[in-house]
């Protein structure tokens, strides 16, 4: 894939800022949701303001070579979760969270310095391409559900939480994004071909609320898909500073009130619940930079090295957590966003965390991407999640699958990750990504074992 602009390329400045835009539209809405899922009070905002910030901190230690966005991890959701266990406070939970991200940032920081001291030949004969190629794939097909599911979702509901939107109406508006993605990154012209998530997004926006506008006119419930309380919140109380500017609840405010608190139990309890996590991250990161690297054509972990990724992921993710509670990790929606798009300058990755560190102020903005319809971000994701899975497909397509130990190998990642296998020890879930990649990391060294002479 012949990239339009590469790692080292500096778009003109409006250029950049849509293509900033773009990127961020791809990633907020997983970053966004994080914080929501967790509550506790939790700024939706602040979180973004920590990616934005982790995604600046990433790239110093990659020194601009590797084009990733940083977001809020999904891994260590039950490990937040359990930083609030107990009825610990609210403070005391905020601060739980930014030490285990410490916690969990100082795995990466020990392997980092392991990775430098031994290289990283190990790694590629511990995942080769029959190893890594299905398992990124996974981690495509794995949300597929999730994009399908949101498909069909609109974002009003009744009294009783029951969706208003019919399904079909809602898969309308997605389907509309989907396609209109797709025809603007195969036949848009300049421009156009460069920003097709924003324009697939404007289209099926467009058209949810057209459809709500004559559901409400028509008092048609079915019809009914655009949720826009998020922007007349906005100018309930009239219009004031706060409907522009707001500035977020940062975690590290509230979590100064919990230092009273502290215990040595807990801090046990913290360290249990994120440092296993961070070994599990630490496979799916090294799965992103070896889709990024084929992606770009360059060896992410020889150069800038995997040790400089790491220590970029892992105190990113600690600069993260600091504001927005949330631990960071590299995303699959960002790398989706580089393949489609073709744009791996990492210019745009920077404009992209200077626009989420400004955007967690401007409260229009905010609401916007709160107001988005499920289905239209369901559409997004299908094209994104597809990526992410045809990546991984691609990494393993020299592999001679004719032989049996390499199919037995591919077999086992793709049923694993796809059947959702997981297990949970106590308050730490192996996720399916990471069974996946550990049966068939022991697959592969079972059959390919030295032969006897």
């Amino acid at each position: 894939m012949k990239l339009i602009y590469t790692v080292e390329d500096k778009p003109k400045f409006g250029q950049l800022i849509v293509f900033a835009i773009q990127q961020l539209l791809a990633i907020m809405a997983a970053t966004l949701v994080v914080p929501v899922i967790i509550g506790n009070g939790m700024s939706p905002a602040a979180a973004l303001f920590g990616a934005g910030l982790g995604t600046l901190v990433y790239v110093l230690f990659t020194q601009k070579k590797s084009p990733v966005f940083l977001g809020s991890s999904f891994a260590f959701i039950g490990s937040m979760t359990a930083a609030f266990a107990g009825g610990v406070s609210m403070s005391l939970g905020y601060l739980g969270m930014i030490i285990g991200a410490i916690f969990a940032g100082l795995v990466y920081v020990v392997i980092a310095l392991f990775v430098k001291a031994v290289g990283v030949n190990w790694i590629n004969k511990l995942m080769p391409a029959v190893v890594i190629g299905p398992t990124v794939a996974i981690i495509g097909l794995s949300l597929a559900g999730n994009a399908v599911g949101d498909i069909v979702k609109g974002n009003l509901v009744n009294a009783e939480g029951v969706q208003l939107a019919a399904p079909f109406a809602c898969l309308v508006c997605g389907l509309v994004t989907l396609f209109v993605t797709m025809l603007c990154s195969t036949y848009g012209k300049k421009m156009v071909r460069l920003i097709p998530f924003i324009m697939g997004i404007l289209a099926g926006y467009a058209v949810a609320g057209i459809f709500t506008i004559i559901g409400n006119v028509a008092s048609i419930d079915a019809l009914k898909i655009l949720n826009v309380a998020p922007l007349t919140a906005l100018v309930e109380n009239g219009v004031n500073l706060n409907t522009f500017f707001s500035v977020p609840s940062f975690t590290f405010v509230t979590a100064m009130g919990g230092f009273a608190e502290l215990n040595g139990s807990y801090i046990a309890t913290i360290a249990v619940a994120y440092i296993p996590v961070a070994f599990v991250v630490f496979a799916e990161h090294i799965a992103d930079h070896k889709n990024i690297s084929t992606i770009i054509e360059r060896d992410l972990l020889t150069e800038p090295g995997l040790h400089r990724t790491l220590l970029g992921d892992g105190v990113g993710s600690m600069v993260g957590a600091f504001f927005g509670g949330c631990p960071n990790t590299t995303y699959g929606e960002s790398v989706g966003c580089v393949a489609i798009t073709r744009n791996a300058s990492v210019v745009t990755i920077i404009a992209a965390a200077i626009g989420a560190i400004l955007i967690s102020f401007i409260s229009p903005f905010i609401a916007f991407v709160n107001s988005i319809p499920s289905c239209v971000m369901g559409g997004v994701c299908m094209a994104l999640y597809g990526f992410i899975a045809v990546s991984g497909l691609k990494m393993f397509k020299d592999v001679d699958l004719e032989e049996n130990k390499n199919l037995f190998v591919v077999s086992v990642i793709l049923i694993a990750g796809i059947g959702g296998l997981s297990l949970t020890f106590g308050k730490v879930t192996l996720t399916s990504i990471a069974c996946a990649l550990i049966l068939g990391i022991i697959t592969n060294l079972i059959l390919n074992k030295p032969a006897k002479n």
